[in-house]
């Protein structure tokens, strides 16, 4: 077996079915199986998955064992040469695994490979790509320096600013949404670590595969969907969080750092005030117009009745104004994902959102942040 996709998911049952139909688009050319591992959802994740997808492993945890175990608990059942660690809030495109093969093919001593990451609003999401977090790169990344100066060498390491999202190249860091490596790799350094701290995992593995001598690659020729990115809000508590896995990180590879745990305790205190002072950020307007993108006039009708707003049937391949906000719906019964993620990066806006209409679904689904778990709207009578 060539590939194995292991999907851990938790209480994100919508966005699970979502993730699954993409993946299974994805594979229909690869002899490639799906290992979805429940944590002990409280949702109907583990109903859905045995009602839509019966032939999917489907791991059923009786407690919700973190994320390093549960994605282990995966990847021991796994038979694929190689194996995605897959977030169940990503979309990935039909011909994104048969790429990355691809590359994979013509790229000697690989470690881990990962891809170019959007949120669901189409932003490219940085932490696709990053560099070991030193105290300094740590530092840059906590007092926000990297965006001040991001020419500069000595502060745009830590998302790895020196490769151009739209560039292939070599990185140390790549992101725990969407991994792909070999599962004798994998095996070899002993997966996940089941004592990371939160954030500290992807991190942790990325490392110790470069200690193994295998070089890790962003790959761009492909884009990934992820709707959560990096979701924790940026206050005093998402610091404290940050700390201990630098530390954690630290001491288990390098040695204690005084300076981090100073910088990171004074950034603590920055953020809590600057959040004070500053307050949540504002949300994007509601729609004033709902284009469908879909063949289906039954479907355009409908939702015209249930979001009491003139619905548009709109060819995406046509210009439409960005002056005024706008929700596109995309009927994926008409088109496959990867359209759908060319049009999320080709239509980006501060005024534009987006939701997808999984095939064989009644609901739509997605997120106007990179800081929420998204949205789902049930369609009355569909």
């Amino acid at each position: 077996m060539q590939l194995s996709v292991i999907i851990l998911n938790y209480n994100v049952s919508h966005f699970l079915e979502l993730c699954v139909l993409s993946v299974q688009n994805a594979i229909q050319n690869i002899d490639a199986e799906i290992i979805v591992v429940d944590n002990n959802s409280s949702d109907d994740s583990c109903q859905m998955m045995k009602r839509c997808f019966p032939k999917v492993i489907l791991i059923e945890n009786k407690e919700n064992t973190g994320f390093p175990k549960g994605n282990n608990i995966g990847v021991a059942q796994a038979k694929g040469k190689y194996i995605c660690i897959l977030n169940p809030d990503t979309v990935v495109a039909e011909d994104t695994f048969e790429k990355i093969a691809s590359f994979l093919s013509i790229t000697e001593n690989v470690g881990i490979v990962g891809c170019k990451l959007i949120d669901g609003t189409g932003k490219f999401l940085p932490e696709s790509k990053r560099g070991i977090p030193t105290p300094w790169v740590a530092f840059t990344k906590i007092f926000g320096l990297y965006k001040l100066f991001p020419k500069s060498k000595s502060f745009n390491q830590y998302y790895a600013q020196q490769l151009h999202k739209n560039e292939t190249g070599k990185v140390d860091i790549l992101v725990g949404a969407f991994m792909i490596m070999q599962r004798q790799l994998y095996n070899e350094i002993g997966g996940f670590d089941e004592n990371c701290f939160m954030y500290a995992d992807d991190i942790d593995l990325s490392y110790r595969v470069l200690l193994k001598g295998k070089s890790n690659y962003y790959f761009h020729e492909t884009t990934v969907i992820h709707y959560k990115g990096e979701s924790t809000v940026k206050d005093a508590t998402y610091m404290k969080h940050f700390r201990e896995f630098m530390n954690f990180f630290y001491q288990k590879h390098f040695k204690r750092s005084l300076f981090f745990d100073l910088m990171a305790r004074f950034g603590a205190f920055y953020f809590s005030f600057v959040k004070f002072f500053q307050g949540k950020s504002k949300p994007k307007p509601k729609p004033t117009q709902y284009l469908l993108v879909s063949t289906n006039e039954n479907l355009r009708k409908q939702l015209e009745n249930q979001l009491k707003k003139p619905v548009k049937l709109q060819d995406i391949t046509q210009s439409f104004s960005h002056n005024q906000p706008t929700e596109i719906i995309f009927d994926q019964n008409d088109m496959d994902f990867k359209t759908i993620i060319h049009a999320f990066e080709t239509h980006k806006s501060k005024n534009v959102t987006f939701k997808i209409l999984p095939k064989t679904t009644d609901f739509l689904i997605g997120s106007n942040s990179s800081f929420d778990r998204g949205e789902v709207v049930k369609i009355l009578d569909l």
